[in-house]
């Protein structure tokens, strides 16, 4: 590869991180700004409005989260009124969650998430499409040396990780 063309290719790369990052940016200020909650709340109540009644398991599961991280994050939004945790009649030590009727209406006039987005999009790749992206976004952790920060929400203070042992 030429200079000029790895300097042509380095500045696409450059650019479309910028475009990630102004993207999820919007993203999350619209939601805000539209509905007063964090990225992450909205995405949870999507996810549970696609799916309601749902675990706490399943919940975390579809968002690619630990289930602490959604605890916080169901925790916050039943604080709000916008769901309802349920014991299960089948087994009481399983919770579910719904939307609360408030939770609803919020949700039916809701924007897009930037998460969700993402999810979407990377669920429909091919294995090996999908590889080669995880592959490449590990590298560029590695160029920023980045490998030991816990992985935060997008434009949250929550990190995902685990509860201590």
């Amino acid at each position: 590869m030429k200079t000029t063309d790895k300097a042509a290719v380095v500045a696409d790369i450059i650019d479309n991180i910028r475009r990630v990052f102004q993207a999820v940016n919007e993203y999350s200020k619209k939601a805000e700004r539209e509905t007063g909650l964090t990225g992450p709340q909205l995405w949870a109540i999507k996810v549970i409005a696609d799916s309601a009644p749902i675990k706490m398991s399943e919940l975390a599961r579809r968002m690619y989260l630990h289930p602490a991280t959604v605890v916080g994050i169901v925790d916050r939004l039943e604080g709000h009124g916008l769901v309802v945790r349920t014991r299960s009649q089948e087994d009481r030590r399983v919770v579910e969650i719904e939307l609360s009727e408030q939770g609803k209406e919020l949700v039916a006039k809701s924007p897009e998430v930037a998460q969700g987005l993402l999810v979407k999009g990377l669920e429909i790749l091919d294995d090996d499409e999908l590889m080669r992206i995880s592959t490449e976004l590990e590298r560029l952790v590695q160029i920023l040396g980045a490998q030991e920060l816990p992985p935060k929400l997008l434009l949250s203070s929550e990190v995902n990780l685990p509860d201590e042992q």
